[in-house]
């Protein structure tokens, strides 16, 4: 069986929206929201309220049971309502994200999402591939966490 490095996923997003940047920082650290905008996952916290530099939770992503895994995150930076960032901890999906929240000059806020990616035993010439899913994904649950009436 031939042996891969584990190469590493690179994924950014920009989005704007006319929320405050206050209230784009709240929709964006309630962690347990994510889970409603990630498909087939659950988002629990592990560490008490409120979060801050040292927030444990746990993304259950799979069909129930014993078909999934968990991505277990560590908040490492905690500056609100500005940046952001996790380390993911899991047997299966390593790296970080992070997100910074700013203000737009004519109101609104402008968000920027970076993670970085390992996922075990997915050869590194699989990361171009793994960096589209991981910009479709976390697009996708950035613009559901944002959107209005969340």
């Amino acid at each position: 069986m031939a042996a891969y490095a584990r190469g590493v996923a690179h994924v950014r997003i920009v989005r704007e929206t006319p929320l405050s940047v206050a209230e784009a920082w709240r929709r964006l650290t309630d962690w347990e929201r994510h889970g409603t905008v990630v498909p087939l996952t659950r988002v629990t916290v592990t560490t008490p309220a409120p979060s801050a530099a040292g927030t444990v939770f746990v993304a259950r992503t799979g069909f129930g049971g014993r078909l999934g895994f968990d991505d277990p995150m560590e908040v490492v930076a905690w500056q609100p309502p500005h940046r952001c960032r996790l380390v993911k901890r899991g047997r299966f999906v390593t790296g970080w994200a992070e997100f910074e929240v700013r203000a737009l000059g004519a109101g609104g806020a402008r968000v920027e999402w970076r993670e970085e990616l390992r996922v075990r035993a997915v050869p590194g010439a699989l990361d171009p591939v793994l960096a589209v899913a991981g910009r479709w994904m976390f697009g996708r649950a950035v613009n559901g966490l944002l959107r209005d009436g969340s």
